[in-house]
């Protein structure tokens, strides 16, 4: 009984170093953004023949949704805002080095997609015990 309740524990943990880090890195992306401005992600929207406002989702992506993350507030939905913004950032500035490796021997998308794939495991554990809400 008190190795279930000690795996119990160590799992809830786990999460929570799963949203704190997935969130507290998104974080500071979003910060940046926020600081400089979204002036490259516009070009990048309406190149791709999108309209220029959706450019904006991203401090949803990479302010709201880390902060709430973090605290755990609903943590799957934000997980998800995550990977959706992660998808839409890969499909906008990198899907031509899809199958590329970069210069130190690594999968050029390695950075992104340990984004998006971190926020898809959040959305699918859930945010467990420590958190506002439980997912």
């Amino acid at each position: 009984m008190m190795l279930k309740k000690r795996l119990m524990m160590s799992e809830h943990i786990g999460k929570l170093l799963l949203r704190l880090m997935l969130g507290g890195l998104m974080l500071f992306h979003g910060v940046h953004k926020a600081i400089h401005g979204i002036g490259f992600i516009k070009m990048l929207v309406v190149a791709h023949g999108l309209p220029e406002f959706l450019a904006y989702g991203v401090y949803v992506g990479e302010i709201l949704a880390p902060l709430l993350l973090i605290l755990g507030w609903k943590s799957r939905v934000w997980a998800g805002v995550i990977a959706f913004n992660m998808a839409v950032a890969i499909y906008l500035t990198q899907i031509s080095a899809f199958l590329k490796v970069g210069g130190h021997g690594a999968w050029a998308l390695e950075v992104p997609m340990f984004y998006l794939l971190s926020a898809l495991a959040i959305v699918l554990l859930g945010s467990g015990k420590y958190a506002i809400s439980r997912d």
